[in-house]
């Protein structure tokens, strides 16, 4: 299987950390995922940029639904891919 890539979408540098957390908790993931800051197009303003958390997933275990439901806790989304 090729390797899959997740993206979830959250409102803040906090909100990312504290998911980035959680996917270790619940769903053991080993790699450390990945936190991107996405400014939004046309923005400067840090307080206008979301941010994104990268999870690889090379065995292709993690439920995209269960993302998804993950990040909806926190206001967030599962970016489709």
């Amino acid at each position: 299987m090729s390797d899959v890539r997740h993206v979830l979408v959250l409102p803040d540098r906090d909100t990312a950390e504290e998911v980035a957390g959680e996917l270790a908790d619940r769903f053991g993931v080993a790699e450390e995922p990945q936190l991107v800051r996405d400014a939004l197009a046309g923005e400067d303003d840090a307080e206008d940029a979301q941010w994104l958390v990268v999870v690889e997933d090379a065995d292709g275990r993690l439920a995209p639904s269960a993302l998804d439901e993950l990040a909806a806790e926190y206001e967030g989304w599962l970016e489709a891919p």
